[in-house]
């Protein structure tokens, strides 16, 4: 394996630089301040391409590998700024790209690249269910050549913003089912429509960052059998196939804030002079941004390693999992160290320490908590009995 950058993975680092910086911190400040969605930042992605990074160059995208997604995802956070916003359009186009059938593919793909509709949202978690995803309670019953889908769903971020919804739902009832795994599927729906249908109603979450997510619910919402994506009954695992790459991008998400950590309070701590010396000449300022920062790179060969693995095939389930733990892990302690760096300035907004703070605490619970993580590794790596 050999993860040293092409030329042209260069580029794109510095073509997205070069985009992020007419995004300057008082665009993400204010639009954090008000609430707003930055439709203006994700409108300039979109027209570049980077949106349509992993669509297939036959369907109007770059046709890119997830590695270089990657790299797009951490720039983003690296300038400053928040891919959160945009990045569901990139891992759920993996259950469409593997799982949907040509004629679906010829009818969205083109039209998502060039940005007329927008895949944003991602319909999965429940209030009743959380991460235990089997157990979800949506129900979507068959109904001559349509579905008739009626549930709630919580934490579904961008709904506010998307086109499309990528929705998982149960097909065959839970008590029914020897494996548990099976029963659900997969529907892309009209989510603008079905809003001014009002058979779904988005209420929206308010949360501690600038995040737009949404409560779903679903009443007696038909879509048609067109729409299914893949299998019926297999939608669990249509879905986790989507699941390792959105797992990498998380993971080039903190790595980007862990960067943005560092280097502001690495420049920082060496131009602010108290008692006649700069603070971060002092090892309690300096060691923990320096430990940040070697294990930032820890986390970046693992990142890179998944790639690698996604891109060419290869099972990547631990690799994946294993990067967004530990570079969601590097990121919160550059945080902490930035903070500490900053003192009492880390807290002023004007510096935009504490956005990015409550930014990157997210990515330890969030699309998955690393406790679950943790759980995966102990007995699907290690071989040990399931925890509880």
């Amino acid at each position: 394996m050999d993860f040293g950058r092409t030329d042209e993975q260069e580029s794109i680092r510095s073509a997205v630089r070069a985009l992020c910086a007419r995004f300057p911190d008082e665009y993400w400040r204010e639009l954090d301040r008000a609430g707003e969605y930055p439709e203006r930042f994700v409108r300039s992605l979109t027209e570049a391409g980077w949106l349509g990074a992993l669509i297939p160059t036959e369907y109007g995208g770059a046709g890119l590998g997830l590695a270089d997604a990657a790299l797009i995802i951490e720039e983003i956070n690296a300038s400053g700024g928040n891919a959160a916003v945009a990045h569901a359009q990139m891992y759920t186009m993996g259950t469409l790209l593997r799982h949907g059938s040509d004629e679906q593919k010829r009818r969205h793909l083109p039209r998502i690249a060039k940005g007329e509709v927008r895949l944003q949202a991602f319909g999965v978690t429940e209030p009743e269910a959380g991460s235990d995803t089997t157990r979800i309670k949506t129900m979507a019953t068959k109904r001559g050549d349509r579905y008739v889908v009626t549930g709630k769903k919580i934490f579904i971020s961008r709904a506010q913003h998307s086109d499309l919804l990528l929705l998982l739902a149960r097909t065959t009832p839970y008590d029914d089912l020897a494996d548990k795994t099976q029963g659900l599927s997969v529907f892309l729906v009209d989510l603008k429509g079905a809003i001014e249908r009002k058979r779904v109603v988005v209420r929206p979450i308010e949360t501690m960052f600038n995040h737009h997510t949404t409560e779903l619910f679903i009443d007696e919402l038909e879509v048609p059998a067109s729409d299914l994506i893949g299998t019926e009954g297999h939608g669990f695992r249509h879905i986790i196939d989507s699941w390792n790459a959105e797992r990498i991008l998380i993971a080039s998400e903190s790595l980007g804030d862990g960067r943005w950590f560092v280097e502001r309070a690495a420049a920082y701590a060496s131009g602010r002079v108290v008692f006649g010396r700069p603070v971060g000449s002092n090892q309690g300022v300096q060691f923990p941004l320096a430990q940040a920062h070697a294990q930032l790179e820890a986390a970046t060969l693992l990142r890179d390693k998944a790639s690698w693995l996604y891109d060419h095939g290869r099972r990547c389930g631990a690799e994946a999992n294993m990067a967004k733990l530990l570079a969601s892990q590097a990121a919160w302690d550059a945080a902490n160290a930035a903070i500490d760096a900053y003192g009492g300035y880390g807290f002023a907004r004007e510096f935009d320490v504490e956005r990015k703070f409550r930014e990157t605490r997210l990515l330890l619970v969030a699309p998955i908590s690393n406790n679950l993580i943790l759980a995966y590794i102990g007995q699907h790596v290690l071989g040990m009995p399931r925890s509880y």
